[in-house]
């Protein structure tokens, strides 16, 4: 009697070790097919969009780069920023991990790390969103920064304080620095 519950147990086991794996399979092949559609809305998008230039590494589509270019009217404008986008398998159900490649002086992004504060890549996420829609709400933020969160506490302290013509005084030279073409 102890062998056949034994032989069960591990037949019970073993059928959902499998099905686990075919889950995630499963999961694994809708992120690449949703990816992959989004991958041919980007080739078709190229032109409509000349703010953003997405592109998926040739060996692992879970891997991505964006250039944005800095909003106008902002201390980033002429500047064209370089974003890292790590996707996670369960993609589109969790966010994608995205940061700045290209440094920059802002509230709500690391100065060392690139990482970025917005709700959408935390919390807020959905499923509609795409890798271009957040790309778009990158460039929201970069264009109307949110003082009261920030991980560059010397940005965001400047913006709280009033000091409006310092921080962008700093982001425009940043942007200078890191975001602009060297003359010469």
């Amino acid at each position: 009697m102890i062998c056949a519950d034994l032989k069960v147990v591990r037949l019970i086991l073993y059928l959902s070790w499998r099905d686990r794996l075919l889950c995630a399979n499963s999961d694994m092949q809708q992120s690449r097919a949703r990816l992959f559609k989004e991958y041919k809305e980007v080739q078709r998008e190229k032109v409509a969009d000349p703010d953003i230039q997405l592109v998926c590494d040739d060996t692992n589509i879970f891997k991505w780069t964006a250039l944005i270019k800095g909003p106008s009217e902002t201390p980033y404008e002429g500047g064209v920023f370089q974003l890292a986008f790590a996707v996670p398998e369960p993609y589109p159900l969790q966010p994608p991990q995205v940061r700045f490649l290209t440094k920059i002086f802002h509230p709500n992004v690391h100065f060392k790390t690139g990482e970025i504060c917005l709700d959408i890549l935390k919390n807020a996420w959905s499923p509609a969103w795409t890798l271009q829609s957040v790309c778009r709400a990158i460039i929201a933020l970069m264009a109307h920064p949110e003082a009261d969160s920030p991980l560059n506490c010397d940005s965001g302290n400047l913006l709280r304080s009033g000091d409006v013509r310092g921080f962008n005084s700093m982001a425009r030279m940043y942007t200078r620095l890191a975001a602009m073409p060297k003359k010469g």
